[in-house]
């Protein structure tokens, strides 16, 4: 079977190598020191709209200077996620392909339904913070019900040997 819309294998350890640094280093900030920043990636940057968060100084098409650590560990969680999520395993076939299908959209019902609820019952900042973490949680719900089905595929097929 042609899968038109995957990666090669190859691509899932660089995935690994992108999303497990990311992750860690964005649940320290998270959980332990939101203040943790590395100065050397202070740098300028283009900023198409700044609203100045706290100033008064709205801008489009500015140079501002940022901190891009977040910057770098959000693109580094949502392409290792893909890359984990969308590259082929190494006996790829038509099973793998329905539990692929059947896991993303698992994923998308359940995340959707999460925001649902946070919509109903988180109000103000964290209820955007929430939906901020969204971002991320389709695609770590996916790679995990992909990867733990696969896992049952693999044990159900050991103990029939």
């Amino acid at each position: 079977m042609k899968n038109h819309f995957l990666f090669p294998n190859s691509f899932k350890k660089i995935g690994w190598i992108l999303f497990v640094p990311s992750f860690i280093f964005s649940l320290y900030i998270l959980t332990i020191d939101d203040s943790f920043t590395i100065d050397a990636l202070n740098i300028n940057v283009l900023a198409i709209y700044n609203d100045g968060l706290f100033k008064s100084n709205n801008a489009f098409f500015k140079i501002i200077e940022n901190n891009i650590g977040d910057e770098l560990y959000v693109i580094g969680l949502i392409v290792g996620g893909i890359l984990i999520g969308f590259s082929k395993l190494k006996n790829e076939d038509e099973m793998i392909s329905k539990i692929r299908y059947e896991s993303l959209v698992w994923a998308t019902y359940f995340n959707y339904a999460i925001i649902i609820l946070f919509t109903i019952f988180f109000f103000g900042i964290g209820y955007y913070s929430i939906l901020m973490f969204n971002t991320f949680t389709l695609l770590l719900f996916f790679i995990i019900r992909f990867h733990y089905k696969i896992y049952q595929l693999n044990k159900i097929s050991n103990d029939d040997e």
